[in-house]
């Protein structure tokens, strides 16, 4: 039998929130504590020091990537209290954030792909001891993402500003100018681009358009 754990819940949806805090406790646990907004996640762990929080990521007021920063400060400012980032986006950007002082006391679970109570319970208390709980699915999109920032780093400084250029929606002529080169220089560097990045001829795709997303991941 597992010690009881004190949690706080940190989650837009009252449904959603209610429904997590009603499952918790009937299982034992504690819910010290539930916000409907990022801004006071830090302010109830500093309250109610939990063992552990429960976080989705987007939420009041832009519903973006809220939470998951605010994931980030507990980790800097609590680093005995677990995470949990609970949701239904993975955002790559600040996850690898959140896993950059390493994955102890940390998980990042898909909300629509935990199928059983028990799973997420006992995720709950690897985290909240130390331990880790990263959904597959999560890992893949990190890694994937770690793999083109990776590719982006081949690029020459001209390529670089280049791609830059073409993610302002200039056209190569109107790059040309901007860098006082020729049309068929600007073609070369776009053309070591779309190699560097691995952006083969496709009928599916515009390579233009995913060397830009690339950029911006």
């Amino acid at each position: 039998m597992t010690a009881p754990l004190r949690i706080v819940i940190a989650e837009d949806s009252a449904i959603l929130r209610d429904g997590l805090a009603s499952l918790l406790v009937e299982r034992g646990h504690e819910v010290v504590a539930m916000v409907g907004d990022a801004t006071r996640l830090s302010e109830v762990v500093a309250a109610h020091g939990p063992d552990v929080a429960v976080v989705d990521v987007r939420m009041p007021p832009s519903f973006t990537d809220e939470g998951l920063l605010a994931a980030i400060e507990l980790r800097r400012k609590f680093p005995g209290t677990g995470v949990l980032v609970f949701s239904q986006w993975v955002e790559t950007r600040y996850a690898t954030e959140l896993l950059a002082g390493g994955a102890s006391g940390v998980g990042y679970l898909l909300k629509d792909r935990v199928a059983d109570v028990r799973d997420f319970v006992d995720a709950l208390h690897r985290v909240a001891t130390g331990g880790t709980a990263l959904d597959p699915e999560v890992v893949s999109q990190l890694m994937g993402a770690a793999r083109q920032q990776d590719s982006l780093t081949r690029l020459t400084p001209r390529e670089r500003e280049v791609l830059e250029l073409m993610a302002q929606g200039l056209s190569n002529a109107a790059i040309a100018r901007a860098l006082t080169v020729t049309e068929r220089a600007v073609e070369k560097h776009i053309g070591n681009i779309f190699l560097k990045l691995q952006l083969p001829p496709s009928d599916m795709h515009h390579r233009r358009v995913l060397a830009v997303l690339r950029l911006k991941s």
